[in-house]
């Protein structure tokens, strides 16, 4: 994900895939079958994921419990968006991406827009 490090991305996609808040201690055993970390090196991570608004916390006794600020699909969607505006042409670079999606990627945008078109018109 844009503006993570390695790190930071695999604490993410960890959260992302438990439902209840970790505490630090959690997440250093769930990241242990990827290498050993230190304690310190995790709560660092997290602390820096919280300053990013990455993930919100809630103190639980002496602890702080993390869990992610948003879906993964949430982030994912608000770093494309970022790549379309920092490009010249959106809508050629979205014609580009069409031409290559399949029939399911092409049913979610489907169920996007009408998604999007049952939403109430601002009057402002």
């Amino acid at each position: 994900m844009k503006g993570l490090g390695g790190l930071e991305a695999e604490v993410m996609k960890r959260l992302w895939t438990i439902t209840e808040p970790q505490s630090v201690h959690d997440l250093v055993e769930r990241l242990s079958d990827r290498k050993k970390l230190a304690y310190t090196t995790v709560l660092t991570v997290v602390t820096h994921l919280h300053d990013k608004g990455w993930v919100t916390r809630e103190k639980r006794q002496r602890a702080y419990f993390y869990f992610p600020s948003r879906s993964a699909e949430e982030a994912q969607s608000a770093a494309v968006r970022e790549l379309l505006d920092s490009t010249v042409d959106s809508a050629a670079v979205l014609e580009q991406l069409a031409r290559t999606m399949s029939d399911a990627e092409c049913a979610a945008i489907r169920r996007g827009w009408d998604s999007r078109s049952a939403l109430p018109i601002d009057a402002d």
